[in-house]
């Protein structure tokens, strides 16, 4: 194709919700106010918007980046105009948290969420002994929009259940998981100990958001 038809072929979409996807892997924030997002996520953005780095929890957030080498996890981002967020090609799943409703996201699976949503970052010492990279997640309180990314189409199980701690995105925020070893399947699961870990969440009613990739964290 020509250049004008490349152009117009390739232009963002119109549309009037604050949170839309331009594609499966690129999100779309139609921005007048503030945004939180992922810190190195912005791949464009038309308007007058501002950027400002963050980070929650106190010591948890330094403990996070004495962990990772990560450091601060998010930006606010603050303006009117059009804001492109992407996140290394991952797949972008827009969810939208009534108020009081709560979701744990893995910490790098995160990508934005509206001003409305309150969040922090936490240590999950439930699951200390695993070796997954998602030791830190970002918890988030509705009204607003959030979105996640994950590697591929994700699959959300109901609880009771188990899960890889590397291919567990986030849960709902009425059950908590706990640290599972099965030493009965040695080198089938897990990386670093030859023993498996999973993550276990033995609550009812809730759900966990599953990868179709292992996402092994720094160091491992």
């Amino acid at each position: 194709m020509d250049i004008d038809e490349f152009v117009s072929a390739h232009a963002p979409s119109e549309g009037g919700d604050s949170f839309e996807l331009e594609n499966s892997k690129l999100l779309d924030v139609a921005l007048d106010g503030e945004v939180m997002a992922k810190a190195g996520s912005m791949v464009g953005y038309t308007g007058d918007i501002s950027f400002e780095r963050k980070s929650a929890g106190g010591l948890t957030g330094m403990l996070k980046k004495k962990a990772t080498g990560e450091g601060d996890v998010m930006m606010q981002a603050t303006g009117t105009g059009h804001l492109y967020l992407a996140d290394q090609g991952k797949e972008v799943q827009i969810l939208e948290l009534d108020a009081g409703e709560e979701l744990s996201v893995n910490g790098n699976d995160v990508l934005a969420f509206e001003s409305s949503v309150n969040w922090d970052i936490k240590m999950l010492t439930s699951i200390a002994g695993t070796s997954s990279g998602g030791l830190f997640n970002v918890f988030l309180e509705g009204p607003g929009h959030v979105a996640i990314t994950t590697h591929g189409e994700p699959i959300v199980l109901q609880t009771p259940a188990k899960t890889d701690p590397n291919a567990t995105v986030a849960w709902s925020g009425n059950v908590s998981p706990s640290s599972n070893r099965d030493i009965n399947i040695k080198g089938l699961l897990g990386r670093s100990s030859g023993e498996s870990y999973q993550l276990e969440f033995a609550g009812d009613d809730g759900f966990v958001i599953v990868q179709p990739f292992e996402e092994v964290g720094p160091g491992e």
